[in-house]
């Protein structure tokens, strides 16, 4: 099996989150580690309102995807997690302007997460061609 590496187009080659690849290729899927609302420019978590972290994460996500030469439309399945769970019609009226047409499949929970951050969210993606 082969494996490519794909990294976030901004991060500073300094800025260590954990010990995982942004996201890796295999046999023609993308595979994107749980994002979340970071800055990679300037390498820290940007804390906010759930509009605001769920609009930097999948701003996160989509400039991976498209770092691996694919869209948001190819996204097939989505893992969200909520800090609060009384957060999601907030957080999935912001998701849904993502995911024009055929939404990705997706599963969202409830989750303790790092940084005192509101949403991570990671998912799969069908590569063109």
């Amino acid at each position: 099996m082969k494996k490519v590496k794909i990294i976030h187009p901004h991060r500073d080659p300094s800025f260590v989150t954990g010990a995982y690849s942004d996201a890796l290729v295999v046999d023609g899927l993308l595979f994107v580690s749980g994002q979340a609302s970071v800055d990679f420019r300037e390498s820290r978590f940007v804390l906010g309102s759930i509009e605001e972290e769920t609009t930097r994460t999948l701003d996160n996500i989509k400039a991976i995807v498209e770092a691996a030469g694919a869209g948001m439309e190819d996204v097939v399945k989505c893992t969200v997690h909520l800090a609060d769970i009384a957060d999601f019609d907030r957080y999935n009226a912001v998701y849904e302007t993502y995911f024009p047409g055929i939404k990705p499949v997706r599963t969202t929970v409830q989750s303790v997460l790092a940084e005192s951050l509101k949403v991570e969210i990671d998912c799969i993606v069908k590569l063109p061609g």
